[in-house]
């Protein structure tokens, strides 16, 4: 049998035996509001980059899939001007970096975080697939109500488990770096409106620091009430325009209102 045949009768096959399972057992944030319990205290940190050692690995976070298909980003904690930083470089390659978490966005809403380019793959647009990269992004990931998704957006996570074996979350908003794209441009991506994408920023080389509030942010993108927040990423991405990224991160964590 042609390899390629094969390849197109596994995928369907992987395909038809995800048509039948509720789609809430198809989101990763169905599992993670069941198991994990909700943050506490006045400041929920996310992402303590700066107490890892560089060269180590950092507990609790790991690799999350873009496609089956794309070489994946690496993703290191290194020595930088601030102390330990997590860096992600990409090289045609696209993949990136998370852990699973509960926080309460009405609670917390405030997230801040650093990051700092050092590389990036060309001109970048997040409005145009084919210069949907960006050398740095910090995801934010939702779970939400299962009713309001579409065929489309079903279809999508179909798609992802049976390509991936991974699962994903109800809505994301990735708050992108982006050459070609203005600061507060709102845009969906190219596969599902259920990912998001926020610019904050530009530039190359100095450190840059950031504070959104994901709760407005996600009334905004999405036109709904956001649910509970089950994960919180990076990524460093060169997967479209076949070109080379790099960019470190510094702690991410998220406040309340002051």
């Amino acid at each position: 049998m042609n390899p390629s045949h094969a390849a197109a009768l596994a995928f369907g096959a992987a395909l038809a035996g995800c048509v039948g399972v509720p789609v809430d057992e198809l989101l990763a944030s169905t599992a993670i509001v069941a198991e994990l319990p909700i943050e506490s205290g006045a400041r929920v940190e996310a992402a303590r980059f700066s107490a890892g050692r560089a060269g180590e690995s950092q507990p609790g976070w790991g690799r999350f899939i873009v496609s089956p298909f794309a070489t994946k980003s690496e993703y290191a904690l290194v020595e930088s001007g601030p102390g330990v930083v997590l860096e992600g470089r990409a090289d045609a390659s696209a993949s990136g970096f998370y852990r699973r978490i509960h926080i309460d966005p009405a609670r917390h809403p405030l997230i801040d975080w650093s990051w700092r380019v050092l590389q990036a793959p060309g001109h970048t647009d997040p409005r145009v697939p084919a210069r949907d990269d960006s050398p740095a992004r910090v995801i934010v990931a939702f779970h939400g109500d299962v009713t309001r998704l579409g065929f489309g957006e079903r279809f999508t996570l179909r798609l992802y488990k049976a390509l991936t074996g991974e699962k994903m979350p109800y809505a994301i908003i990735m708050y992108s770096w982006a050459s070609d794209a203005p600061v507060g441009t709102i845009t969906p991506n190219d596969q599902t409106g259920k990912i998001q994408t926020i610019v904050v920023g530009g530039g190359v080389g100095e450190w840059r620091e950031f504070r959104r509030n994901v709760l407005e942010d996600y009334r905004l993108a999405f036109g709904e009430e956001p649910w509970d927040i089950v994960a919180v990423g990076v990524m460093t991405d060169a997967g479209n325009t076949r070109g080379k990224a790099r960019a470190q991160y510094g702690d991410i964590s998220f406040r309340p209102e002051q």
